[in-house]
């Protein structure tokens, strides 16, 4: 018998002050990656889907984000993009 599924992984990236485009308060947004891997036996071997998202703190909506403005907002967030190459101290939050 083989046990195989997906399981997804929830990384925050940053928390922006943007201005929400759904109730329009400039208010903390937080971008983040949500990552679906394929498992084998509970093993995760690889991912099988990537998403970005912002949600604003004030009204909960999200947005979709591409991985270029994702990679923008993030760069924006650490001080002008001086943070590539770093490693990410967080764990994700397991869905």
């Amino acid at each position: 018998m083989i046990i195989f599924g997906t399981k997804g992984y929830l990384y925050q990236l940053a928390i922006l002050t943007l201005v929400c485009a759904q109730c329009g308060n400039p208010a903390a947004h937080t971008l983040r990656k949500r990552v679906t891997k394929f498992t084998l036996f509970f093993v995760p071997l690889f991912p099988v889907s990537t998403k970005y998202t912002t949600q604003c703190t004030f009204c909960g909506a999200e947005h979709k984000v591409t991985a270029e403005q994702a990679e923008q907002l993030q760069g924006q967030a650490l001080g002008g993009g001086q943070g590539y190459g770093q490693p990410h101290s967080q764990q994700p939050y397991q869905s």
